[in-house]
């Protein structure tokens, strides 16, 4: 009797130790994610609007995930930053902040570019929009934006606008309200940077700018040193309430948005992009990070997930191309 039962543990520890043996790994060969440090590269310089963004995210993030370092990647108008994290482990420890420039303006315009904005990344969330915006110098004798139209048709082969670079979602603000007014003679005068156009249309020397919604656009408005005709974007901007949007001004056509959000290396499991979703949703669900945000003029996305990223960056690079071709700018 005491050999049947001796027998019988060790079976019984026999397969235990068989079942041990052949039990799936934890998920990801690893333990919980994230056991280290999560590397955030920004692809532009320090203090533009892409970093402030990352850095804000990245200071609430941090209860909920541990310690996210920013990494500074600028060169290559965005490319440099954005094809490191192409070509990272897909392991979650490398994420990448990118925004229309970098996965849908690049694509379009830069040949031989080294990553592919759909197949090399998998979407994580949307954190903010930035919305670009017709400003013109208190001196132009208009209001709204038809009176502008009115005012360039009556003025062919006068008027010019300055925007924050060629490429940029400024230029490609001022030339799709160009294609939709009809006004192909205005020159474009590109800048290194938002400051100096707006400094210069401050000054009176060029009449009207493309440029994002900012404090300092804000404040000139308020001021009378500026006119901001209309916002770019299906509705009125959290931070200047009164601007009129695209539908409102008689342009519903003329939507275009700047978007800064979370992309993972294409292959990155599926519970690692969740898990990042879930927990930038629960930041952006703060009512004071909210309020940061509209207060330096971003348009908090409080809804956003994989999904609709992937879908919103799709729709937007179908969307982009006619316009880049109409302005004469070189498509791949």
């Amino acid at each position: 009797m005491k050999n049947e039962k001796n027998r019988r543990q060790a079976l019984v520890l026999g397969l235990t130790s068989l079942a041990a043996i052949f039990a799936p790994l934890p998920v990801f060969g690893q333990g919980k994610y994230p056991d280290r440090p999560i590397r955030l590269i920004v692809p532009r310089a320090a203090g533009g609007q892409v970093d402030v963004i990352g850095r804000q995210w990245s200071e609430r993030i941090n209860p909920l995930l541990g310690t996210v370092v920013i990494e500074n990647m600028g060169g290559g108008g965005g490319m440099i930053g954005t094809a490191t994290v192409a070509r990272a482990q897909a392991d979650g420890y490398t994420l990448l902040l990118g925004s229309t420039s970098d996965l849908v303006l690049n694509p379009a315009i830069m040949p031989q570019l080294s990553y592919d904005p759909i197949k090399d990344f998998a979407p994580v969330s949307v954190i903010a929009i930035s919305v670009p915006t017709i400003i013109v110098n208190a001196s132009v004798p208009v209001k709204t934006l038809p009176e502008l139209v009115a005012y360039a048709k009556a003025n062919p082969n006068k008027l010019s606008y300055g925007s924050s670079g060629a490429g940029t979602i400024t230029n490609l603000c001022g030339e799709l309200f160009k294609q939709l007014a009809g006004l192909p003679d205005i020159v474009h005068v590109p800048y290194k940077s938002a400051g100096p156009s707006l400094a210069d249309l401050v000054a009176g020397h060029i009449p009207m700018i493309a440029a994002n919604v900012s404090d300092a656009a804000i404040e000139l408005h308020k001021a009378g040193k500026v006119r901001i005709l209309v916002a770019a974007s299906h509705q009125r901007i959290k931070a200047a309430p009164d601007v009129p949007a695209a539908s409102e001004a008689g342009y519903p056509d003329l939507i275009v948005e700047q978007f800064m959000g979370l992309f993972a290396p294409a292959g990155t499991p599926k519970p690692i992009i969740d898990q990042l979703a879930q927990s930038t949703k629960q930041v952006m669900a703060n009512e004071e990070f909210q309020g940061k945000l509209i207060g330096q003029g971003f348009e908090p996305v409080m809804d956003s997930d994989p999904v609709k990223v992937a879908k919103y960056l799709k729709d937007e690079l179908l969307r982009w191309t006619p316009v880049l071709k109409a302005s004469g700018m070189k498509i791949n």
